[in-house]
């Protein structure tokens, strides 16, 4: 896995960032001008709102922050306000307390909220930048090791994503998305992941986890969408035995399973009011009861969820929970369109011809320049996931050592949706092309094309993955 980072962001020779947050401009000055003599980047703002601030939008390598702000105490409370706030933030995120009013209560206190070290003011300058900098050394040694470790268990799990579930991500349109993922992972948030079909949302659930101190337990994956209103709270939340009529025996839902780890829930956008209302309640709660059971039990996992609409013009219209939205997305990851990070095509089309290669045992150089041309060329409106698809083909097609271009048949896949005539058609065909023009007819709401279509929303979600069709 590739974790790109803009120029100055943890790189080889980069400078380490530091953020330093005093209410005193001139302690600020006497910070930034002794840690820039000994090479750090530093930013310095005056208050936790700002730090917070700055926190959300840009990456640092240790932050250096005074216990008091108002003038009138010397408690240091909202210095340690500020201290929790920054690790729930970020928990791999080393922080500094200082103080003019140093005592062992504030020390130990600072120390017990997550602060790794305490320095008091009038600080001593060899000491302060011994601190600084060896906290510097050990979180990028942490961060190297996590990302190392991480990418180890991703190459452990084919299934976890296209080319042997490594991301590959090195375009500026990725940038900012993978610098937000290696802030968010380690911590606790939800996180709701956007984006369009093929996209790779899946694979980013896996990378979080990946990613978090819940790496060692599972990641438990269900289609919310694929469930009927039937066998939702079932899969979800387990039932007893007894329960309803196929009820043979005590079995625990994707809740449970998850316990200690990961729970991804895909598609989240067609779940109904109903079955909404019911995730709510285990989401704000972590209580949950089987279906048939009046036990409460506890489970503690992390939400990670996945869609391709607009949640927002979904609340906006009606058809989505605002509270539940809240509970699902404290950050959301939208990924981009494959046709907005081309940097990425090559680089991705390698990797997928490596691994396709592989498994029909075919010995290939590569792409040709005309097929490498191609390729970049594409609008891809399938995205990651259809190119994939397409360098399979040019594997199966090629007869010389080179993919060429038209073994990888984009032509074909460009004029794909000008359908034939349906007397030419098999059924299979008819029904595919059907299905494929009731999501567009409906803007790719599952329940309205099933309804249109005379389907149950599970019996339509069996035919898209049947046909390999996108909702």
């Amino acid at each position: 896995m590739t974790l790109p980072e803009t120029p100055s962001d943890h790189v080889a020779g980069s400078p380490p960032r530091i953020l330093i947050a005093d209410d005193q401009q001139d302690v600020l000055d006497a910070l930034r001008l002794l840690l820039k003599g000994e090479g750090f980047e530093v930013e310095g703002l005056t208050s936790p709102a700002l730090v917070l601030e700055a926190l959300s939008a840009r990456q640092f390598d240790a932050v250096l922050i005074d216990l008091n702000y108002a003038r009138d105490t010397t408690s240091g409370q909202e210095g340690l306000e500020l201290l929790e706030k920054i690790r729930a933030l970020d928990p791999s995120l080393p922080v500094v307390v200082m103080t003019a009013w140093a005592s062992v209560d504030v020390a130990v206190e600072s120390m017990r909220r997550g602060a790794r070290d305490f320095v008091e003011k009038p600080w001593d300058n060899a000491r302060l930048l011994s601190v600084v900098g060896t906290q510097v050394e050990l979180a990028r040694a942490l961060r190297k090791g996590r990302i190392l470790e991480a990418e180890n268990r991703i190459l452990r799990h084919p299934e976890g994503g296209w080319a042997g579930g490594r991301l590959i991500a090195e375009s500026a349109a990725m940038r900012p998305v993978m610098e937000l993922v290696e802030r968010v992972a380690p911590s606790e948030a939800n996180v709701l992941v956007t984006g369009e079909h093929g996209t790779g949302k899946s694979l980013m659930a896996r990378v979080i986890h990946d990613l978090s101190p819940r790496s060692e337990e599972a990641l438990v994956t269900v289609n919310t969408g694929a469930l009927s209103e039937t066998v939702f709270e079932s899969e979800l939340f387990g039932h007893v035995r007894g329960a309803f009529t196929d009820a043979k025996e005590d079995r625990a839902g994707r809740f449970e399973l998850a316990h200690g780890g990961t729970l991804f829930l895909d598609e989240i956008a067609n779940i109904t009011p109903a079955q909404q209302a019911k995730l709510l309640q285990v989401v704000e709660t972590g209580e949950l009861e089987r279906v048939g059971s009046s036990r409460t039990r506890k489970v503690d996992v992390r939400i990670l969820s996945a869609t391709n609409a607009d949640l927002q013009a979904e609340v906006e219209g009606g058809r989505f929970r605002q509270d539940l939205l809240f509970r699902l997305n404290t950050v959301t990851i939208h990924l981009p369109p494959l046709r907005d990070r081309r940097e990425d095509v090559g680089l991705l089309a390698g990797r997928f011809l490596e691994h396709h290669a592989r498994r029909y045992r075919k010995r290939l150089a590569g792409l040709d320049d005309g097929a490498m041309k191609a390729l970049v060329a594409y609008p891809w409106p399938g995205n990651v996931r259809e190119l994939d698809h397409v360098i399979e083909r040019g594997v199966l097609m090629a007869r010389g050592e080179e993919i060429v271009e038209e073994d990888l048949g984009l032509s074909q896949a460009a004029g794909a949706s000008v359908a034939p005539r349906l007397e030419d058609m098999t059924l299979e065909e008819a029904e595919r092309v059907m299905i494929q023009k009731a999501l567009e007819r409906h803007g790719g709401n599952v329940t309205d094309a099933a309804k249109a279509l005379g389907l149950s929303r599970s019996a339509l979600y069996r035919r898209l993955e049947k046909y390999d069709v996108d909702a």
